[in-house]
């Protein structure tokens, strides 16, 4: 058996080559196929590139998405998940969805001034921005680069309102923001707690905070007064699953005014990475898995179609979902999605507003 890296979520480190772009020539740092040494991988340093966008809103019109537009202060994740659906966009850059997804990382430090021209621009039309739908806002590398808090500045600023998903009790230290947004119908967050077990979490998402911490963010940022939701997403069969009601009634006890779950999504490369993952974690079982899932993906690794990628189908989802409803009404989580304010807005003042 190949020898894994602890802190890490993928086994593999292989080039997309859906974009067919030229080969990439290894650096002598990390190598796709470099040999291991009888002690352990070599280990793997995290790289941070600077991004320079254009624009920092990105707008969606997918029917199945609650939200139109999203920011993303990073590209890459530390955190490690191994079903993570936005590793595939590392391919843009050349880069493998495996392990350079999470150690080659790259922050865009103009953000907050570029939400705040884009948020000027005539014609802007208020609906609330979405952080965290791709890589996760509140990764280790926020804490020295502070580009998540900048935005969020501006957004209070200018009472923008604003959503928030990530698997980090770091999003606490953000308090001081998110409450007075939050008093006024602006502001909610959602928590993702994948498994209780520390032991599956560690190898599931290894470099993200336990899933006590994220349990005890809950009851902070709730005592705070800021609408908190948690995330089982994914659920991934014989893995996680059978956890889904103890989760619940622990999101209950911490304040959580409601939770969702979505099926585990295996979107291009993602479905391979996966797959070495359970080899290497889970061969007891992997093959079950995967059979399960291709059961909830119509017979395939992934459902790409709208409206049923995210709720998958056959006897297995209708078994999730009939579970999931009776514990969210056992368990009082089965309320309404908050609805937040968009008539608060102001657009941010130009050099003549500060002035006059």
């Amino acid at each position: 058996m190949a020898k894994t890296r602890p802190t890490h979520g993928a086994t593999l480190n292989r080039e997309s080559r859906r974009f067919n772009l030229p080969e990439r020539e290894s650096d002598g740092d990390w190598l796709d196929d470099r040999e291991l040494v009888d002690d352990g991988p070599p280990p793997l340093r995290t790289t941070v590139t600077v991004e320079k966008p254009k624009t920092i809103i990105t707008r969606n019109a997918s029917p199945d998405i609650a939200f139109d537009r999203s920011i993303n202060p990073y590209r890459g994740c530390e955190h490690g998940c191994i079903y993570c659906f936005a590793r595939p966009t590392h391919a843009y850059h050349d880069l493998s969805p495996g392990l350079d997804f999470e150690t080659r990382l790259f922050a865009k430090p103009d953000a907050p001034a570029l939400l705040r021209e884009e948020l000027k621009k005539r014609g802007y039309v208020c609906r609330p921005i979405a952080f965290g739908t791709n890589t996760d806002p509140y990764q280790p590398i926020e804490k020295e680069w502070r580009i998540t808090r900048a935005c969020i500045e501006v957004l209070a600023e200018t009472s923008h309102p604003l959503t928030i998903t990530t698997k980090s009790d770091r999003v606490i230290r953000d308090i001081d923001l998110l409450a007075p947004m939050a008093a006024k119908g602006l502001a909610a967050v959602m928590i993702s707690v994948t498994s209780l077990d520390p032991k599956v979490a560690m190898t599931v998402e290894p470099r993200a905070p336990h899933p006590e911490k994220r349990l005890a963010a809950v009851r902070r940022l709730t005592d705070a007064g800021i609408p908190t939701f948690v995330s089982m997403s994914p659920i991934i069969p014989a893995i996680t699953d059978h956890e889904m009601e103890h989760i619940m009634e622990r999101a209950a006890e911490a304040g959580a005014r409601a939770v969702f779950f979505l099926p585990v999504r295996l979107p291009h490369e993602v479905a391979p990475l996966f797959r070495a993952w359970l080899d290497t974690h889970f061969p007891d079982r992997a093959g079950k898995v995967m059979s399960i899932i291709q059961s909830i993906r119509g017979g395939r690794d992934n459902d790409p179609n709208f409206h049923t990628r995210f709720k998958g189908q056959g006897a297995w989802a209708d078994l999730l979902r009939t579970r999931f409803h009776i514990a969210a009404k056992r368990y009082g989580l089965d309320g309404p999605r908050i609805a937040l304010r968009t008539d608060l807005f102001r657009p941010p003042a130009g050099a003549q507003g500060v002035l006059f």
